[in-house]
């Protein structure tokens, strides 16, 4: 009886939404896969660097926010274009770090600026970091993590480079 219940109720859901403009329907897709697309990514950082969802998105915004300092405004938008919309969105938004360090940082002070926005010991930042690289690295293509690469200095590259 209640499986009934539910099916009707199911069906009638259904109904509603086949009447809402398709413009409706189209944005109610499209944020329901952004937020599956982001969810994936944070699932996959949790499981990278064994860390809770909460953190794993302070230190993605963290790192990513520190590393587009060090790369063009044009290859920003690039990596940008290739990651989870609500990442990006969060990044949008990120503007606190632009005057919290220098335009010609390295990896020290990546990591010491990192570690001081979630609170970590120093010997912990580093595998965030490269979690958070590693989880960025999955999601977009070759050829960008390539031009991401080419315009870090050698210390950042390090990091950004994939463990061998």
């Amino acid at each position: 009886m209640a499986d009934k219940r539910e099916q009707e109720g199911r069906d009638a859901s259904r109904d509603v939404t086949r009447e809402l403009p398709i413009e409706v329907r189209r944005a109610r897709r499209s944020a329901a896969h952004a937020s599956q697309t982001y969810a994936a990514f944070l699932k996959h950082l949790c499981e990278r660097g064994g860390m809770s969802p909460a953190v794993a998105e302070r230190a993605a915004v963290s790192v990513l926010c520190a590393v587009e300092q060090r790369i063009s405004r044009g290859e920003t938008r690039d990596l940008e274009a290739q990651l989870p919309r609500k990442l990006s969105e969060l990044l949008h938004r990120c503007e606190r770090h632009e005057a919290a360090m220098p335009g010609d940082f390295g990896r020290e002070a990546l990591l010491e600026h990192v570690g001081s926005d979630l609170s970590l010991h120093p010997d912990a930042v580093a595998p965030v970091v490269r979690a958070v690289l590693n989880a960025v690295r999955d999601q977009i293509t070759e050829g960008e993590s390539e031009d991401v690469m080419d315009q870090l200095p050698e210390d950042l590259r390090e990091l950004w480079r994939r463990p061998s």
